[in-house]
This record gives C-alpha cells, sequence and structure tokens, in this order.
C-alpha cells in the first residue's frame, strides 16, 4: 500500500484519477466473497459441510471451484456460485456458459486425482440476486 500511495503523491494527476479507478475491482471481489460466504451459510443450513473453498488447480489454464462440500450420504458436491444484482442479461444463472461448466469440470477431475478412491460426486449451483439464493443440485453434468 505505501508503493501505492507515493507513486499517487508523485504522479501528475490524470494519472491518480486512473490509479483510483481501478479501485472497483476490489468492491468486486468483495461482493463475490460476500455471494460466496451467503452460499456456504445455505448450503450448510441445508446439512453440507464444507470440505475446502476455493480449489485452484495447479499452473495456469486451469479452473477454480468456489466451494466443494460434502453431502450427507457422503456426495462430493462442487459449487460454483453466482451473483448478479439484477437479472439483466439473464440473471446470475446465465452467466454460467459452456467454458466455464468445462474448467469447473477440470478443476473437479484435478481435486478428484488426489483422492484415493473417488467418491461419488455432482456439480451444484448457487445463485445469489440480492438477498435471495437460489440452490440448483445438480445443475450440470461432467461430460
Amino acid at each position: 500500500m505505501k508503493f501505492l500511495e507515493k507513486r499517487q503523491l508523485d504522479s501528475a494527476p490524470g494519472r491518480v484519477a486512473q490509479a483510483a479507478a481501478t479501485t472497483p475491482a476490489a468492491t468486486t471481489r468483495d461482493r463475490g466473497n460476500a455471494a460466496e460466504d451467503q452460499a456456504l451459510a445455505h448450503l450448510q443450513a441445508a446439512g453440507l459441510q464444507l470440505v475446502v473453498r476455493n480449489y485452484r488447480t495447479p499452473g495456469r489454464g486451469g479452473g477454480e471451484i468456489d466451494l466443494v462440500m460434502r453431502a450427507r450420504d457422503g456426495t462430493l458436491v462442487f459449487v460454483e456460485v453466482r451473483s448478479r444484482s439484477s437479472q439483466a442479461f439473464g440473471g446470475a444463472g446465465a452467466s454460467i456458459s459452456a467454458t466455464k461448466q468445462q474448467r469447473i469440470v477440470f478443476a473437479a477431475r484435478q481435486y478428484l486425482m488426489r483422492l484415493p478412491s473417488p467418491p461419488p460426486c455432482r456439480f451444484d449451483v448457487v445463485l445469489v440476486q440480492g438477498a435471495s439464493v437460489s440452490w440448483l443440485q445438480a445443475a450440470f453434468d461432467a461430460q
């Protein structure tokens, strides 16, 4: 942070405005974390247990899984959390493209390879729109 402060002091006025324009990215991340917190609370209230949060595949070009949960029956549940402030452009659900699904499946396979005996698993989606939380179980398959 000190480096950023020093740079802003030394910069021309136009540069300070440009540095300030990067602030919303942190706000977006904060909103995403808040949505993940809401989703996690919703799933835990439904009886699922958290295994891993924000699992990332090693290396570049992989994927990330927002939440890995375990259902009461032992099923490993890979959860994608999507948040949107409005229904515009299809809302949160419409933002999960086929490419995004492929990345989640890739990350899930990487995660499962670490286990001695992979349990049954499924891919769920939790949609957060304002205070509303919708849980779509078995939202897509590993193809």
